[in-house]
């Protein structure tokens, strides 16, 4: 039987770096999709608590597109981007948390191209 295993947003990234570092063709690997686990409620209901998200690092990076990025605190985060008069704002769905602004587009580390959980129905796919 295997046991369930979850880790941070932050401890994946690390171990993906981690991964690649050691792998000769770490050069396309970069590039690959990759996913986790949502752990909070914060981009609630549109991503629920315990379904699996797909990040793209090399996806379009546009207004109203979900992210993964790096918050000012230097951490991993998954948002929505807005950006408006060209400023950039990780905003998320859950009005329980707070929008921040961001610096700008070097802080996006991949947009989020699919969600999926233990129902077919429950998957959905986003910008390609």
């Amino acid at each position: 039987m295997m046991s369930e295993v979850r880790i941070s947003i932050d401890q994946a990234f690390k171990q993906r770096d981690l991964i690649q570092g050691l792998s000769e063709g770490s050069s396309c690997s970069e590039a690959e999709p990759f996913a986790l686990q949502v752990l909070d409620d914060s981009m609630e209901p549109e991503f629920d608590v315990g379904c699996i998200i797909i990040i793209d690092p090399t996806g379009h990076v546009r207004d109203g597109a979900f992210v993964f990025a790096k918050d000012n605190k230097d951490e991993y985060i998954f948002r929505r981007l807005r950006i408006i008069n060209n400023e950039y704002f990780l905003e998320p769905l859950n009005p329980v948390y707070e929008t921040f602004k961001i610096s700008g587009l070097t802080q996006i580390s991949g947009v989020i191209t699919q969600r999926a959980g233990k129902r077919r129905s429950y998957h959905k796919w986003y910008d390609k």
